[in-house]
C-alpha cells in the first residue's frame, strides 16, 4: 500500500511537468479543392462521398452525407454537390426528417438545405435522383409505398412540388427539361416540366416489356440521345424523345440464345456503365439464373453499341459488384469488386493501372 502511495505522489509532482511540455496545438489553413477532371469520380461508402481523381489514383475530397442518402448528384455548372437525405431524431428511429444537402465544390462544406417531403426513396443507385437538363431543377425519387417524384428548384434552394407517378419509378432527365419515368405496365411515361420546375403534361410510351416475364433493371444508362434499359433476360432497348413523343426500339441483346444457354446473366449493383462518346457498353456478367440479378460478375461484357455486337469479356477472380466508366477520350474503368476493393483498368486496352485503398464502396457515381 505505501508503494502505492509513494507511486501516486510521484505521478502527482511529475504531472504539472510534463503538462508544460505539451506543446499547443496550431490550427492549419482550410483546404480547397480544385475544379474536377473529365475522369474524376465519387465513391459513395457509407456516410460520406470521396472525390477522387480515376487518374491518379489520388482522393481530391470527401464530402460528409447522412448515412440515409441514395447517393449525391454533382452539377458541374453550378458547382455544386447534392444529396437527398433522411435524418432520425433519435438516430436510427423516431420522427423523420429528409432535407436535400447542397454542398459546394471549392471546400465540400455543406452551404445549404432544402426541407422535401420525408419520402425519398433510400436506395443506392444513380437513377433515383435526377438533374434536369436545365441544371436548375432535381427530381428525387420518393416510395412509400406510393410512387411520386420530388422536384426541387436548386438556384432558388426552395422545393417545387411532388409530382405523383403511380407505379412509376426513377428519374431519367431528357432534353427540354422533361423527364421519363419506367412503369410497372410495361411503359415508359415523360412528364413536361416548365421553367419554374412544374409539371405541364404527360405521357406514355407504347408498351415495350413484360414486368412478369422479363422486367427491366432499374439501371437505365445516359446515351448521347437519350437512353439505354436492359431487361434481366439480357435484352437491349434504346429510348429517344421528340417533341411530346417516346420511342423505344428494340437493338442488341446482351445475352444471346448460346449464352443463356450457359447460364450467362447480368448481375451486381451498379452494374453497367456507357462510355457515350465511343459508344461502348460495359456490363457485369455472372453465370446463374435468370433471377440471380444481385450476384456479383465473374466477367465483364464490353458491347459495341453502334454495331450492336460483343467486342471483349474481362474475366476477374473476384467478381465485381459495380462499375463506372470514364468519359473522356481515353477512358477509364473503375470498377468496384466483392471484398472492397476499388481497381482502375483502361477501359480500352483493359490494362490494371492502379488499386485505390479505400472503404468499400457502395456505389461509383461521375461528374
Amino acid at each position: 500500500m505505501r508503494v502505492i502511495t509513494k507511486t501516486l505522489l510521484c505521478l502527482a509532482f511529475a504531472l504539472p511537468v510534463a503538462h508544460a511540455q505539451i506543446k499547443p496545438q496550431t490550427i492549419g489553413s482550410n483546404e480547397t479543392m480544385s475544379d474536377p477532371g473529365p475522369n474524376w469520380f465519387v465513391v459513395h461508402a457509407g456516410d460520406a462521398g470521396y472525390v477522387f481523381d480515376a487518374t491518379t489514383g489520388e482522393m481530391q475530397g470527401l464530402i460528409s452525407i447522412a448515412n440515409q442518402s441514395p447517393g449525391v448528384r454533382a452539377n458541374m455548372e453550378r458547382k455544386e454537390f447534392y444529396s437527398p437525405s433522411v435524418f432520425w431524431s433519435r438516430g436510427t428511429w423516431g420522427e423523420r426528417t429528409d432535407r436535400l444537402i447542397v454542398h459546394d465544390f471549392e471546400n465540400l462544406s455543406p452551404v445549404a438545405e432544402i426541407e422535401i417531403p420525408p419520402k425519398a426513396t433510400l436506395l443506392g443507385f444513380r437513377a433515383y435522383t435526377g438533374m434536369m437538363s436545365d441544371g436548375r431543377h432535381l427530381g428525387i425519387n420518393n416510395l412509400t409505398p406510393a410512387q411520386s417524384i420530388s422536384i426541387v428548384d436548386v438556384q432558388d434552394r426552395e422545393f417545387v412540388g411532388e409530382i405523383s407517378t403511380p407505379g412509376c419509378s426513377l428519374v431519367l432527365p431528357v432534353e427540354n427539361n422533361d423527364f421519363l419515368t419506367i412503369c410497372g405496365d410495361g411503359t415508359l411515361m415523360m412528364i413536361d416540366l416548365d421553367k419554374n420546375g412544374q409539371e405541364t403534361n404527360r405521357v406514355r410510351s407504347d408498351k415495350f416489356f413484360d414486368v412478369m416475364e422479363d422486367p427491366i433493371y432499374d439501371r437505365p444508362q445516359r446515351t448521347t440521345d437519350g437512353w439505354f434499359l436492359f431487361t434481366h433476360g439480357g435484352k437491349g432497348f434504346n429510348v429517344t424523345t421528340s417533341g411530346n413523343s417516346v420511342s423505344t426500339s428494340s437493338t442488341f441483346d446482351i445475352v444471346s440464345e448460346d449464352d443463356a444457354a450457359d447460364g450467362w446473366w447480368p448481375g451486381g449493383r451498379e452494374l453497367a456503365s456507357v462510355h457515350k462518346g465511343l459508344e461502348l457498353l460495359y456490363v457485369t456478367m455472372h453465370q446463374g439464373g435468370q433471377y440471380s440479378h444481385h450476384e456479383p460478375g465473374t466477367e465483364i461484357w464490353v458491347f459495341n453499341m453502334a454495331a450492336g455486337i460483343r467486342i471483349g469479356r474481362i474475366e476477374f477472380e473476384t467478381p465485381v459488384a459495380h462499375l463506372l466508366v470514364t468519359q473522356e477520350d481515353e477512358p477509364l474503368l473503375i470498377i468496384g469488386d466483392e471484398e472492397g476493393g476499388t481497381h482502375v483498368y483502361d477501359a480500352l486496352t483493359f490494362t490494371h493501372e492502379r488499386t485505390i485503398v479505400m472503404p468499400s464502396a457502395r456505389m461509383y457515381i461521375d461528374l
